[in-house]
């Protein structure tokens, strides 16, 4: 599928290989990881973060294959989710560092550009969350809103 605003055709990455179970040198029970996913979110760890963390310190390739959850759903139980979604603040952070340059920079109509695709980004991945009833019904997206949540 082509991308939606820049002329770049497909997605061409890496993927992980399709195993399943546990590996064999992974020497860490659910439980334990359990409780290292939520350690590292107190130390004010994204969830991507802590994934890289899990792998590149610990040795554990994928949560979701020892523990059978994701790194949110951990999360979620323990009640140490963020409020709003990981993916979304990523985008509410950009569209921030993005406005403070316009105000210092009004004629930079390239940037202007960005942002405004920047924020149709956002709202269409508001929309999608309403519609899974991640957000409630009357969220949106405001600039002053933004400042409070991401900050």
């Amino acid at each position: 599928m082509a991308r939606m605003h820049t002329r770049k055709k497909g997605s061409s990455r890496s993927r992980k290989p399709e195993t399943t179970g546990k590996p064999k040198w992974v020497d860490y029970k659910k439980d334990e990881i359990e409780t290292l996913v939520v350690k590292l979110k107190k130390e004010e760890n994204s969830a991507a973060r802590t994934g890289l963390i899990l792998r590149d310190q610990y040795g554990i390739p994928s949560v979701k294959e020892i523990t059978g959850k994701t790194i949110t759903a951990i999360l979620k139980e323990n009640k140490a989710a963020s409020e709003l979604p990981e993916d979304l603040t990523n985008l509410l952070r950009r569209a921030l560092t993005v406005h403070e340059h316009m105000d210092q920079n009004k004629k930079d109509m390239h940037t202007k550009r960005g942002l405004q695709c920047l924020e149709s980004k956002i709202r269409r991945l508001v929309k999608y969350y309403k519609k899974k009833k991640v957000l409630p019904a009357e969220w949106k997206y405001t600039r002053e809103m933004a400042k409070t949540k991401v900050q």
